[in-house]
């Protein structure tokens, strides 16, 4: 006998990239961020840890909200804290997509979009890029139950980017909210806030588990006109956010140097990453995110994932049913990406 609902008892749960318990990987398979976090995330931490944990922590975030609101120059009401943007996406699916809904995305993009239309009980719906990994305007018809469309930018697997002007339309032509899903926007050459401002139907999450390295942590925010802030507030989490992750996330979001230096780094190792995959005969796109998205024309992704796992370098092995199967490789420090293309080399 089974006490759960039905569309749970049939969905598949999300997979998350391997997390190994043991021996000394090289891990380069969920696109974190290889360098330690800026050294003001850990003075803030000790801080909070010096007063205590006894009180409950600000329901809002308002620390955060007030920086990263000046950052984007806006009001804190334009912000919306989450645990990971993940929780963003939960609480914007749950307020706004009801049993039978519609949800869309582009294919093939970020896998949790699905799954997050599965729980709620939502029919889920994806509309193919183009090759060139462009949309056409069927991605922004009308249908009579759709609530919410979803749109990684820049995107994952490919680390592909639309331009904001693309989005505009798009937004334009959709009849429902569109989450623009900037996870990876830090180092991508344009980002999309300006059109929240513009349309109302227009969302930017963000995460600071990438630029600013605190995957470890959870912590991401929102990016919505006052209005869908104030309805959302009402379906998250009573403190969503705990006081470590407030201080820690203010902290790292207001040493912008710091910032600034690691995406040079990681864009620097990006370019040499791609240049030296091309040698070897990959083709690899054009990314705008700490990652890479590679496919080898003789030798087959699955078989050179599991031989660099057996020399303990893990990447992400992903397969797309009428699309294909390549390799998603996170961009590392420059002696990790040594190691893994000395063993592609042999």
């Amino acid at each position: 006998m089974s006490y759960f609902r039905d569309n749970i008892e049939a969905m598949a749960a999300y997979v998350p990239g391997e997390q190994p318990q043991g021996g000394k990987f090289i891990k380069l398979n969920t696109n974190e961020n290889p360098y330690a976090a800026s050294p003001a995330v850990a003075r803030a931490i000790q801080s909070v840890l010096q007063g205590g944990l006894s009180r409950y922590p600000d329901p809002l975030a308002n620390a955060f909200r007030r920086r990263a609101a000046a950052l984007h120059q806006l009001s804190p009401d334009w912000i919306l804290c989450g645990n990971g943007s993940d929780d963003i996406l939960t609480i914007v699916t749950r307020a706004m997509v009801g049993e039978r809904g519609g949800i869309r995305s582009a294919y093939p993009s970020y896998l949790l979009y699905h799954t997050l239309a599965e729980i709620q009980g939502a029919q889920f719906e994806q509309f193919p890029f183009r090759p060139d990994w462009s949309l056409d305007d069927s991605f922004a018809l009308a249908a009579d139950n759709l609530r919410l469309v979803f749109l990684a930018n820049p995107n994952s697997p490919s680390g592909t980017m639309l331009p904001p002007d693309r989005i505009a339309e798009l937004a334009t032509q959709l009849p429902c909210p569109l989450l623009v899903d900037e996870a990876y926007v830090d180092f991508a050459q344009d980002d999309c806030v300006r059109l929240v401002a513009q349309h109302e139907n227009v969302m930017v999450s963000r995460s600071l588990s990438k630029a600013y390295a605190l995957a470890g942590l959870r912590f991401g925010y929102l990016i919505a006109q006052p209005q869908i802030i104030s309805g959302l507030a009402k379906v998250k989490d009573s403190y969503n956010c705990d006081s470590l992750s407030i201080a820690a996330a203010t902290a790292a979001i207001d040493d912008q140097t710091w910032r600034m230096e690691n995406r040079a780094s990681i864009l620097g190792t990006r370019q040499r990453l791609t240049a030296a995959l091309r040698d070897l005969d990959f083709a690899v796109t054009d990314s705008q995110a700490n990652f890479v998205w590679a496919v080898h024309p003789q030798a087959a992704a699955k078989t050179l994932f599991e031989q660099l796992k057996a020399s303990q370098i893990l990447v992400r092995y992903m397969h797309f049913p009428n699309w294909g199967d390549g390799l998603r490789i996170s961009v590392g420090t420059n002696s990790q990406i040594d190691a893994l293309l000395d063993v592609l080399g042999r």
